[in-house]
């Protein structure tokens, strides 16, 4: 059974940083069925949106507003994802997720639970 546990969460002043984790278990990220990764957030009242996501074919989107403040990586050995985020301002507030698509006979859609982010002014 495939699992998402995000990690890094907290509250933080604008300006200031935090990076998230993304911890991966009943299947490897490097699995030729995973069909792309990445990180959503919800703020309140908002739908959710997309961060920041490994395409297939090895190409990276952004969000506009966090292209030049954000960074999504992964570290294979180790089956995580990270989100590093910088310059943070209170727009960032929202609760995070971590996604990962699998193409079998149909495409499986698994999200992580969530993680808090609150930025103050």
């Amino acid at each position: 059974q495939v699992q998402l546990v995000e990690s890094g969460g907290g509250l933080v002043r604008a300006g200031g940083s935090l990076r998230l984790s993304c911890a991966a278990s009943g299947i490897a990220l490097t699995d030729p069925t995973t069909r792309s990764m990445g990180w959503y957030r919800q703020a309140p009242g908002k739908q959710r949106e997309l961060v920041a996501a490994f395409r297939p074919g090895g190409t990276i989107d952004y969000l506009y507003p966090v292209k030049d403040r954000f960074t999504i990586s992964r570290d294979n050995a180790k089956n995580t994802m990270a989100l590093q985020m910088n310059d943070l301002t209170p727009e960032d507030t929202a609760v995070y997720y971590c996604k990962i698509e699998v193409q079998l006979n149909q495409l499986l859609v698994y999200w992580g639970q969530g993680t808090q982010v609150t930025v103050s002014a």
